[in-house]
């Protein structure tokens, strides 16, 4: 019986050093979209009240947990029974985080064009309803976006381990979601909450604080326009990238034509592409989408 204990238990710790191995190269493959996934979140929360940009960032990450919850287990399920679904709903994800960025570009054109366009100068009762729902639809949007990107990385981890055991794939999917989770909110959180470190500091009766602190609360308002613009460039990117390289015949005929360039520009023209494939696709759903509500009398 002792035998068997101690077998059991090299099973075990072989088991999980297979799936720590796994987890770290999964975790270099998907360091790309995490970059991605950290400068989305973060733009979610620019403009939420100081008081209510923790709170915010505590429900988006759990929601994004649910969306883990919900992907890990479907994923493991399509890839056992029905793995040629699974390129399609990426496209469609891909295509959708383009769609948003095409929206939310659109949006920013107009209100700058339409400064007055949908709003209302006059104060009044609903004022706090409003700040709580546009807070709820912030919220509804940077979960839909971390679906669409967690979705995308559970999909390339389950491609690094597609060889592996069913206890190993599952493994790594939830040791990678965990890590995902935890690190992005967990910058995101800090990114947020930079301007309140820079006022502490401020506080302080050393002037190498204060300096410090003056230094924070004069480059945080750029991180976060910063932040911003390459949340919206990155939905771009990363639905393009997806759109791109999950349809074979485009995929290749670019690829083509951009290898016959050296190979130090290979990536920028490669990124370039992707780029201009979320842009395409952000039109044409948006186009699409404007077409629908239009006839529905939206």
């Amino acid at each position: 019986m002792a035998t068997s204990l101690l077998l059991l238990l090299d099973d075990i710790t072989s088991a999980l050093d297979d799936v720590a191995l796994m987890t770290k190269v999964a975790a270099k493959k998907t360091a790309g979209v995490l970059g991605d996934d950290l400068a989305l979140n973060a733009k979610q929360v620019t403009g939420i009240p100081s008081d209510r940009e923790l709170p915010v960032v505590f429900r988006v990450a759990r929601g994004s947990l649910v969306n883990k919850a919900i992907l890990v287990p479907t994923a493991l399920l399509l890839s056992w029974l029905l793995p040629e679904a699974i390129t399609p709903l990426l496209v469609i994800g891909g295509a959708f985080l383009c769609f948003e960025g095409a929206e939310k570009v659109l949006h920013k054109i107009t209100t700058n064009v339409f400064p007055h366009h949908g709003s209302t100068q006059k104060q009044n009762p609903t004022k706090d309803r409003a700040a709580n729902a546009d807070e709820t639809s912030r919220i509804r949007g940077a979960i839909r976006t971390d679906f669409i990107l967690s979705a995308e990385i559970i999909v390339i981890t389950l491609g690094v381990v597609a060889s592996e055991p069913l206890s190993t794939r599952a493994g790594v999917l939830v040791a990678i979601s965990v890590l995902m989770t935890a690190g992005v909110y967990g910058l995101v959180a800090a990114i947020v909450k930079l301007d309140d470190l820079g006022v502490l500091l401020l506080r302080q009766s050393y002037s190498a604080s204060q300096s410090i602190g003056r230094a924070i609360i004069t480059i945080t308002p750029w991180i976060m326009r910063f932040l911003a613009i390459a949340g919206t460039v990155a939905m771009f990117l990363v639905g393009g990238s997806i759109v791109l390289h999950n349809i074979p015949p485009i995929h290749h005929a670019v690829t083509h034509w951009i290898h016959q360039y050296t190979p130090e520009t290979i990536t920028i023209l490669m990124t370039l592409a992707n780029g201009l494939c979320g842009i395409i696709t952000g039109l044409i759903a948006l186009a699409v989408v404007a077409g629908a509500r239009a006839m529905k009398g939206i």
